[in-house]
């Protein structure tokens, strides 16, 4: 009996490593980083070029909303704005003329004070000038006041220009991610408006895996960290990844209720999001597991 010892217990220790080696530490799903892009304006979608399961760059286009109207609006305030500089030139070449005419009759009033002192003019004639001179002077004054006006009235017209300006520039949606569309909730042709979902994307080059880890396990886990994640590759191989630990739940939390039996849905655990680059093969609720290194 002594000499089967040895080689059982040889086995026992051989088959306990290659089951250790092959159970996992952590158990759970991926998920990904999702985006719902909504419309910023109302009308009817006129293109839209994505499909879901179409991977975009940053800036490429979502959807394009009719801006015919906008575009009309937009030309009538052109419009305004020519019309408001044509009056602010026009008052512009006014005070040059009244400044011509003060400088003149500037002269003639030096030169008539220069008379009136040599006893060659009259003092009448000297007030005619003056008063002249206040009438011109007053219609400056006038002139400038409806300069100012004017300047105001391009500014308003300038202000609805720039309004406009950018919701014909909102009526063009782009990608603020490079990403995939998983999800499209209108089609070309339909009345959208502002706020309502276009779109879903998600980032799917990084996935995150969510898993749970117990107290004990908490020493083997450490942000930053990298370790093995696997998926299930074929009936029983599995498919590895290394993975790097982003973030460890510093508050416990209850097994979540995805675990049925009333022993593991006690326990209490803290959540592990491990970062997974992605070659493709990873989809969102995709079921994982990790292997933390010692």
């Amino acid at each position: 009996m002594k000499k089967y010892l040895i080689p059982l217990f040889i086995v026992a220790i051989v088959a306990g490593c290659g089951r250790n080696k092959s159970e996992a530490d952590a158990w759970g799903s991926f998920e990904s980083d999702e985006v719902i892009i909504s419309s910023e304006s109302s009308g009817r979608i006129v293109s839209m070029p994505v499909e879901e399961g179409m991977t975009i760059g940053i800036g490429a286009v979502i959807s394009v909303t009719d801006t015919v109207m906008l575009q009309l609006q937009r030309a009538e305030v052109s419009a305004a704005l020519a019309s408001a500089q044509s009056r602010l030139t026009t008052i512009s070449s006014q005070n040059a003329v009244l400044k011509q005419q003060m400088d003149n009759l500037q002269i003639n009033i030096d030169r008539t004070k220069r008379m009136l002192a040599d006893n060659a003019s009259t003092q009448k004639q000297l007030d005619d000038l003056t008063g002249q001179m206040d009438v011109l002077k007053l219609q400056m004054a006038a002139n400038n006041t409806q300069r100012s006006t004017v300047a105001a009235e391009i500014g308003s017209v300038n202000a609805k220009g720039a309004i406009l300006d950018e919701q014909i520039r909102r009526s063009t949606v782009k990608s603020p991610i490079n990403g995939t569309v998983i999800e499209k909730y209108v089609m070309c042709h339909e009345l959208t408006a502002p706020g309502k979902p276009l779109v879903k994307m998600s980032d799917m080059r990084v996935m995150k895996l969510k898993v749970w880890v117990s107290g004990a396990q908490l020493a083997r886990v450490k942000n930053g960290a990298p370790c093995t994640v696997r998926i299930d590759d074929g009936a029983k191989g599995y498919k590895s990844f290394t993975g790097t630990i982003s973030h460890i739940s510093d508050k416990a939390e209850f097994t979540p209720k995805i675990i049925q039996t009333k022993e593991e849905r006690v326990a209490l655990v803290y959540a592990v999001t491990i970062d997974v680059p992605n070659d493709g093969s990873i989809k969102s609720g995709m079921p994982g597991e990790a292997i933390f290194k010692l």
